[in-house]
């Protein structure tokens, strides 16, 4: 008798940590929040320095994808409203003194600018760089994972568009 008791209480146990662990993974696909709509203001449209588009980094990995244009002005980040990633927990928003970034590893062990978290994972979101940044020693934007130091998706910006 005491021995099926133990069993059941370890299965509940058991069975209650697997759901709760699949509930936090699952929440960002089940309930997205709504699609971010932020604009622009006429002053920070002026000074566009440059211009790119998110891709997906590792073709063979379906859950850690991007797309979208992203564009850079003197003093913002845009993300336009074609912008989409797969959803996951605490992504952010770096922009990353190295070219050509399509592996965790190139983003890692770099001095990147982190200049927020998502607050979207579809739609134009604005986000301030810091005054005292030099745009052109940044040549990527990358949407990172901080919560387990992945690449979500990275883009390559092409300076004077």
């Amino acid at each position: 008798m005491w021995r099926l008791i133990a069993v059941f209480l370890v299965g509940g146990v058991l069975g209650t940590g697997f759901g709760v662990g699949a509930g936090f993974f699952a929440f960002p696909y089940v309930f997205p929040p709504p699609e971010a709509m932020d604009q622009l203001t006429s002053e920070e449209k002026s000074g566009l320095a440059a211009n790119g588009t998110f891709v997906h980094a590792d073709p063979s990995d379906p859950i850690h994808y991007g797309k979208g244009k992203v564009s850079v002005y003197d003093r913002v980040v845009f993300l336009d409203k074609d912008f989409e990633v797969g959803p996951g927990p605490k992504f952010h928003v770096y922009l990353v003194p190295a070219e050509k970034i399509r592996e965790s590893s190139q983003v890692k062990n770099t001095m990147y600018v982190d200049l927020g978290r998502l607050r979207s994972f579809k739609g134009s979101q604005k986000y301030n760089i810091p005054s005292g940044v030099d745009l052109k020693k940044y040549p990527s934007v990358v949407i990172w994972c901080e919560q387990f130091g992945v690449l979500i998706s990275p883009a390559d910006l092409k300076f004077g568009a």
